[in-house]
């Protein structure tokens, strides 16, 4: 354990390398670095100037190859990460242009071009596929768009103040907003929090403990399209926990609540006294049936057979 004046040193040091813009990077670092420039995709996903200067910081000491006694077996098909128009795209958005862009539909229908501003890319890891964030100028509207329906994107000059302007107006619809629910856990299910914050670590969330009344609490924020996970993650929890604050939650699972209990013909969620003698009956006949046929069974016949010796 470090004693206080060698933390103070180095903080001192670590910001110091953070004002001057210098960092630093350790032997694992470079060595995984090193295996990401000898990958056949860095041609494509990086600039030959770009690869040349982070090379420089592979080539003073010799690194051994983290990748060196790994093997992968089993693995699934690899699909193209690095597709060819993130560097076109990469550029205007360097440049703070506009663009004229050309799509196709899932059906293989060519769209007119289109004038507007790249907003961001994003790459999914569950589809594993590119998706473009743009804002269609002509028609005022944000649209998501992946680079695979994408058939050519050409930079167009506008002024600084149109793409100032333009720029707010997606910012502005990209905000979408956010609403705000409690979801308290059972105390009785208190051992299984790993596994319920497991189930909203996809959202923005806060959790707090009542030391009283030993219960947690989960403040979720969300968006309108995250609206519908939500309520997915609260049904699949089940009695584990129950929505404390946010009405239209609660209103969501009363409904799916009414819903279920219509599909069985039930009216109210006590069931009746004629319903439980009803359910006893069954399973008391399902017993006897059950002890009936396993009397028919034919007993066991043990074989004994004389191995030739």
């Amino acid at each position: 354990m470090n004693n206080p004046f060698e933390k103070i040193f180095n903080y001192q040091l670590s910001s110091r390398l953070e004002e001057t813009g210098v960092y630093t990077l350790t032997s694992q670092e470079r060595s995984w670095l090193k295996s990401m420039l000898e990958h056949p995709a860095a041609r494509e996903a990086l600039e030959p100037r770009t690869i040349a200067k982070l090379q420089e910081c592979v080539l003073d000491d010799e690194i051994s190859n983290l990748l060196d006694g790994l093997e992968q077996k089993a693995g699934s098909l690899e699909t193209q990460i690095v597709h060819p128009l993130l560097s076109p795209i990469r550029r205007i958005l360097r440049n703070r242009q506009g663009m004229t862009i050309q799509c196709r539909t899932k059906k293989g229908k060519l769209n007119e071009p289109q004038p507007g501003i790249p907003y961001k890319l994003e790459y999914s890891m569950v589809k594993r596929e590119w998706y473009l964030h743009w804002y269609n100028s002509s028609t005022r509207s944000i649209l998501h768009t992946r680079l695979c329906h994408i058939v050519s994107v050409e930079q167009s000059r506008v002024s600084r103040t149109s793409y100032e302007e333009q720029t707010v107006r997606a910012q502005k619809l990209f905000e979408a907003p956010r609403h705000e629910a409690v979801v308290e856990v059972i105390r009785t299910f208190n051992a299984e929090l790993t596994r319920i914050l497991h189930a909203f670590s996809c959202f923005d969330k806060r959790v707090e403990f009542d030391e009283e009344e030993r219960t947690y609490r989960i403040h979720l924020t969300f968006t309108d399209s995250e609206g519908q996970f939500v309520l997915t993650k609260l049904r699949f929890l089940g009695k584990r926990v129950r929505v404390v604050e946010g009405n239209y939650l609660k209103y969501r699972m009363r409904e799916t609540a009414r819903k279920a209990l219509a599909l069985y013909g039930a009216d109210a969620i006590e069931t009746s006294d004629s319903d439980q003698s009803k359910a006893a009956e069954g399973s008391a006949e399902v017993q006897k049936a059950d002890q009936s046929s396993s009397s028919k069974l034919p007993s066991a016949i043990i074989v004994r057979t004389k191995i030739p010796g």
